[in-house]
């Protein structure tokens, strides 16, 4: 599963892991949601349904462009910088392009749509 970040020309490119969180995110495509910067490490939106936990991991260490689910709260996490073990950090995937633009996102209202 690959979605896409579009933030006016630029596009992130995100590969989603197969498991029932990142299903539920993926189901819910094509969103129009708003990104906030959170703690200065990493970006944050909030999907308009809360998204599976089933079979989730307690927790996870997070790495610069990992995509998760902060179960706790309900909102998806994109890293820009390592951090450290979180409990209820679930991993959604990874960016595999664009990870330098997470720095342009800041309290913008996005489209995250399936790619082809």
């Amino acid at each position: 599963m690959k979605i896409k970040i579009l933030l006016g020309e630029d596009e992130i490119l995100i590969s989603l892991n197969d498991n029932p969180s990142s299903r539920s995110l993926y189901e819910q495509l094509p969103l129009s949601v708003k990104v906030e910067d959170y703690a200065s490490n990493e970006k944050i939106f909030h999907p308009p349904r809360e998204l599976s936990t089933l079979d989730a991991p307690v927790g996870y260490e997070p790495k610069v462009g990992d995509v998760t689910l902060y179960a706790p709260w309900g909102n998806v996490a994109i890293f820009y910088k390592n951090f450290s073990y979180s409990k209820g950090l679930i991993k959604l995937g990874e960016v595999t392009s664009g990870v330098e633009l997470l720095s342009k996102l800041n309290n913008q209202v996005v489209k995250v749509k399936k790619a082809q």
